[in-house]
């Protein structure tokens, strides 16, 4: 089985987390986030974050 990654790319405000947890429930994986400002491990801070709703039963990184 080939192994697929999908990037999300785009603007802020463009639509980006909702189609990233749209698509991680559907296809039952889990959301990598690469924003610059957004990827540090333990650091609970950062650009355009998403809610506690919208990271509840999708795991983030």
């Amino acid at each position: 089985m080939i192994k697929k990654l999908i990037v999300i790319e785009g603007p802020t405000a463009s639509g980006k987390t909702a189609l990233a947890i749209a698509l991680a429930a559907h296809f039952n994986t889990e959301i990598v986030s690469a924003d610059s400002r957004q990827f540090y491990k333990e650091m609970s801070i950062g650009t355009a974050k998403p809610s506690l709703d919208e990271q509840a039963g999708i795991v983030h990184h």
